[in-house]
């Protein structure tokens, strides 16, 4: 059995030079051989630090890197360190190192050998000195992850001290996206392949910040065949991914615009096409003819035209049959009611913004006359554009250039302007409110659409045209005008014009629950505004004597017999045409002895 003066003998006279170091890192004991190499008395080394007793270099890396490594891993392998002799002399060593505990686990004492390099492991030694100032990325991992040295670089990158890294996992450096990655052997898996390459990764440094690395690898293989060490090199790619990361950004936000304007082009053209029929305009009255003889005779040229007429004659309808029939009609054609537009956003809503130009400027937006680009714009109501942005939009019409709000960048367009008008722009000009160069300039060929009450026949052939396609619109089986309620429709003076029109035939598609059309609900006092009896004798002030009433009466009551095949009551029943109790409609037959006529 070794007694502890065996074992102290043994540990004197080793011919290996070896040292027991404490707990605080100072010398318990130094054997012969190393006091012998060394040139030092035993008292001059016991107590001391083992850092004493080396070069600069080597004193550092005892504390930054060896000392940490040994306290996680409990043993140091082939780690090169260089002492110094007491005359000065620089003894390049190998040391191996390993804690020792007792039963309990309670820390004993550090071994630690030194053998003394030779001429290969001087140069072995040059090479890890040269590894570790190396001005790249790379690091050096065992079979089982653990980081085994580091370059300068790589610390300087990362923000840590040599002494936090060594001996780690390298999955304590990465990403919580990568750890997962390589969770549950998936790393060992990875090293045991022996090599990699350009695999994106991420490591987070010590502040925190996430670095895109680019990582490829080689490996050392040990007699077995096993990998036992691997060299990774790394390439910070952090600025050139958030380059292209803005550039995605970039393409993205203009494909989001180039998509915006088209889908914004498509719903105009559709708009022309489904909601105005393809340009249609109904009618065949000598009032509209000579209209739309001026309008194809300037629908083929590039000049600037005024439409003028009263509110709800159809000014756009027409706007858009001398855009439809131009060599434009491929390009969009841009509405813009100037009647709606708030007076401090004309300028943007025409010509466009840049981010932050003003409060709410959020982004970048193109205005109306570059939407219109290749293509006419629409100004309607533009007796209500502001005086001060008149001059602008002369501008826009005479040159063709314009700057958006915020930016100083002048830009180009090619739009033809269609204008429309239900105010007097030149009473407007002697008023001081409209400027009389823009007016010359938007009136090049002036437009007059006829008011409704003076194109005759085209009121009955725009309600028949109304009433199908709401009956359409409404999923309604298509309903007639008698000719009662045409002679009705054209004695009624429409102040409204066409739009008042369309909205009585839709309010009587609503009101009228069968194939009836009931135009008299959608329109309550119509038939006695718009029809008196035509051999009536009436006074002067249109007053109708009580005769006149019954036979108005009674002829009206025969009217709804004959629209309903002489059904008095029931769905479709003269009761119900003339909004009655059916006992009240018979009553009336008997007064006025109505008959139905022998076939």
């Amino acid at each position: 059995m070794i007694t502890q003066d065996d074992y102290e003998w043994l540990f004197r006279k080793a011919p290996v030079m070896t040292t027991s170091i404490a707990e605080d890192g100072s010398y318990l004991d130094v054997n012969d051989a190393m006091l012998e190499r060394l040139g030092y008395q035993h008292e001059e080394m016991v107590g001391q630090s083992p850092e004493r007793f080396a070069t600069p270099e080597t004193a550092r890396r005892i504390v930054e890197e060896l000392r940490p490594a040994l306290r996680r891993r409990g043993k140091l392998e082939n780690k090169p360190v260089s002492l110094v002799t007491a005359a000065g002399e620089v003894v390049e060593c190998i040391t191996n190192a390993f804690v020792e505990y007792n039963q309990e686990g309670e820390f004993l004492r550090t071994v630690a050998m030194y053998t003394e390099l030779s001429d290969q492991a001087r140069a072995n030694f040059k090479y890890r000195t040269l590894y570790r100032s190396t001005p790249a990325m790379l690091h050096t991992v065992d079979g089982d992850g653990l980081v085994v040295t580091v370059t300068d670089h790589w610390l300087s990158k990362l923000g840590f001290s040599r002494e936090e890294v060594l001996g780690r996992p390298i999955t304590d450096f990465m990403s919580i996206a990568d750890q997962k990655r390589y969770e549950d052997g998936r790393l060992r898996k990875l090293i045991a392949e022996g090599e990699f390459n350009n695999l994106e990764r991420q490591m987070v440094a010590k502040d925190g910040t996430t670095i895109d690395l680019i990582m490829s690898a080689i490996s050392h293989r040990d007699e077995d065949g096993e990998v036992d060490r691997m060299l990774v090199a790394s390439k910070d790619v952090t600025e050139r991914n958030r380059a292209e990361s803005q550039l995605r950004g970039t393409l993205l936000e203009n494909a989001r615009l180039r998509e915006e304007l088209e889908r914004e082009r498509d719903y105009l053209r559709e708009e022309v096409n489904v909601a105005m029929n393809f340009g249609r305009i109904v009618g065949t009255s000598p009032a509209l003819r000579r209209m739309l003889k001026r309008v194809e005779a300037v629908a083929e040229t590039p000049a600037s035209v005024l439409i003028e007429g009263e509110s709800g004659v159809g000014k756009e309808l027409v706007a858009r049959a001398i855009h439809a029939r131009s060599p434009r009609l491929d390009g969009p054609l841009v509405k813009v009611n100037c009647a709606s537009i708030p007076k401090e956003l004309f300028e943007s809503e025409f010509f466009g913004h840049v981010r932050g130009a003003f409060t709410g400027a959020h982004r970048d937006r193109i205005g109306r006359f570059q939407l219109a680009d290749g293509g006419t714009i629409f100004l309607d109501e533009v007796g209500e554009i502001p005086m001060e942005l008149q001059g602008k939009l002369l501008r826009v019409l005479q040159e063709s250039e314009f700057e958006r709000v915020g930016d100083d960048v002048t830009r180009s367009v090619d739009v033809r302007v269609i204008a429309a008008t239900n105010r007097n722009l030149e009473q407007l000009i002697v008023d001081g409110e409209f400027r009389e160069d823009l007016f010359y300039r938007l009136s090049v060929f002036p437009v007059e659409v006829p008011p409704l009450r003076e194109r005759g026949d085209d009121i009955v052939q725009l309600a028949q045209h109304f009433l199908e396609q709401t009956c359409k619109d409404f999923g309604r089986e298509i309903l007639t005008l008698t000719r009662a309620q045409a002679v009705d429709l054209k004695s009624y003076s429409w102040p409204g014009n066409v739009r008042e029109l369309k909205n009585v035939i839709e309010r009587a598609v609503i009101l009228s629950p069968n194939k009836v059309l009931r135009l008299d609900l959608s329109m309550p006092g119509f038939a006695q505004a718009t029809a008196a009896p035509a051999e009536a004798e009436s006074t002067t002030a249109g007053v109708l004597t009580e005769r006149e009433m019954r036979d108005y009466q009674k002829r009206n009551i025969v009217k709804a017999l004959e629209q309903s095949n002489w059904k008095v009551s029931g769905e479709g029943g003269a009761a119900e045409v003339l909004g009655v109790r059916p006992t009240t409609l018979a009553d009336r037959i008997r007064t006025y002895k109505i008959k139905r006529p022998s076939t």
